[in-house]
């Protein structure tokens, strides 16, 4: 019997102190692996809730792979002996820093880099069949106009201007305006459970000029590391400033230390709170399996947290950097997704040694983000702006994905496709039966005024893609848009 005694006066809520109170037993090994827990109902009558709210707290801890569900049998604990295997790289005097000498053992994956996104993107536009008049773009991660909050922006640029004069005209250190860099702080502690301290935050123009830094400051003599199927550009960034990338397979749990044992890596970039495209969440026992190989080494993770802004379902996964130990993590967010992909401002938090050292090795680089961006994006978050941004935005798009989802299931020919990761934020993958080729179906529903991209397209290793399953984006589509997306699907499927 689970021993917990429920605060209502807590600001926590009721299934966030059941979590935290399982996942700390679990953590400390007082709950073992295989244990069953109290059912959902005899849990609640024990502590005089509803099962909804036992629910809820089960809910997350599958999601963060502490537990898991098994058919007709009730909740059991996950393995995650390695939280204790982890902690004893921690209070090792040394750890090897030896370098030795990089080879690659698995050259398919390094072989040639695929074609760009916009290659692929002209041979359609060479296409012989024009796209439709009004085209609904499910193959794009922008943002309608209307989402963007034009007004409140405005007001504070103007308030910026005319209260910061001094300070707009002064030259941004190398990581940043302080100001932003302390709310962008606040924000992690508050949304992310990450203890921060502003200055190990560094701001940049976009990802891609923050993982050029990182190359420069890790070192182009590094193997780096990233998840296949994920963003090509990744790959084609790492090498194209003179660095070693291989796309490494992921399983259903994310990236493996098995497979980072096949290959010399120093370096690895990946999503562990939620894959794109696959929606992967990496369970807790992978995560302290990764953190100890990065450990074990010389070597570092850079976590990308994109998109978790957007969690629908249950609270946002913990981050990877927040249970770090060691010094080895880097996280990595933008704004793109959560304002406008056109805001360009995104961050990354570095390690306190890591700081140091790009203080010392970077810091005669200017900062590529306006002062009047930094301090205008430092109220909105100040004054509490972002938060409601999200709040709103969060509801419209469950709002939306679920409209989207019924017209899908609904149609007289539902059975003919299936719905994949259904609480993976703004995507979820459509599995379609048909005897047409992706590039085939691609094409008609392109016609029709549909842009769909293939789960094919994302993988370094096309032959381990999946057929007829596709990435369905919905951040950039309207309501009134649904109807023709699911005509355009049904009647173009032979």
């Amino acid at each position: 019997m689970l021993t917990l005694n429920l605060d209502p006066n807590k600001p926590q809520p009721i299934y966030m102190q059941i979590y935290q109170y399982i996942k700390n037993e679990i953590l400390l090994h007082h709950l073992t692996p295989g244990t069953k827990l109290p059912s959902k109902r005899s849990l609640a009558t024990q502590l005089g809730i509803s099962t909804i709210t036992v629910e809820g707290a089960y809910g997350q801890l599958v999601s963060e792979g502490y537990i898991y569900a098994r058919l007709k049998s009730g909740y059991f604990v996950s393995p995650v002996e390695n939280y204790r295997q982890s902690m004893n790289f921690f209070d090792q005097q040394q750890i090897n820093n030896n370098n030795p000498q990089k080879k690659n053992t698995s050259p398919d994956w390094e072989d040639n880099i695929p074609q760009q996104d916009t290659q692929k993107n002209s041979e359609l536009k060479d296409s012989p069949i024009a796209p439709a008049p009004h085209r609904v773009d499910l193959s794009s991660n922008s943002l309608l106009a209307e989402n963007f909050p034009f007004s409140t922006w405005s007001r504070l640029l103007r308030h910026t201007i005319n209260e910061k004069q001094q300070l707009l005209l002064t030259q941004s250190p190398t990581a940043g305006v302080a100001p932003l860099r302390q709310a962008i702080a606040n924000h992690l502690r508050h949304f992310r459970g990450m203890d921060i301290s502003p200055e190990q935050i560094v701001i940049g123009a976009g990802t891609e000029y923050l993982y050029e830094l990182l190359i420069k400051l890790i070192g182009r003599d590094k193997i780096y590391c990233v998840e296949d199927p994920g963003y090509q550009k990744l790959r084609r960034i790492y090498r194209d400033n003179g660095a070693c990338c291989i796309a490494l397979p992921i399983d259903q749990q994310g990236m493996s230390v098995t497979a980072l044992n096949t290959v010399s890596c120093d370096v690895i970039h990946i999503s562990p709170s939620h894959h794109f495209p696959t929606g992967i969440i990496t369970p807790i026992s992978r995560r302290y399996e990764l953190l100890g190989w990065a450990a074990a080494g010389p070597r570092y993770i850079i976590e990308d947290d994109y998109d978790t802004e957007f969690r629908l379902v249950g609270r946002p996964i913990p981050s990877l950097f927040s249970i770090d130990m060691s010094n080895k993590v880097i996280y990595m967010n933008t704004f793109s997704k959560s304002l406008a992909s056109t805001i360009r401002i995104s961050y990354m938090v570095l390690p306190k040694p890591l700081m140091e050292e790009f203080n010392n090795k970077l810091n005669y680089l200017s900062c590529t983000v306006s002062t009047f961006e930094q301090y205008t994006l430092a109220e909105f978050i100040n004054q509490g702006y972002f938060e409601r941004h999200i709040n709103r935005m969060r509801n419209n798009y469950k709002k939306l994905r679920q409209q989207l989802l019924k017209a899908l299931t609904s149609h007289p020919d539902h059975e003919r496709i299936k719905i994949l990761q259904q609480s993976s934020g703004l995507y979820f993958l459509l599995q379609i039966d048909t005897s047409l080729s992706d590039r085939d179906l691609q094409a008609r529903l392109r016609q029709k005024g549909l842009m769909l991209q293939p789960l094919q397209h994302y993988y370094q290793n096309r032959q381990a893609a999946p057929e007829h399953t596709f990435v369905v984006n919905y951040s950039s589509i309207a309501s009134t848009d649904i109807h023709q997306i699911v005509d355009a699907l049904f009647s173009s499927l032979v």
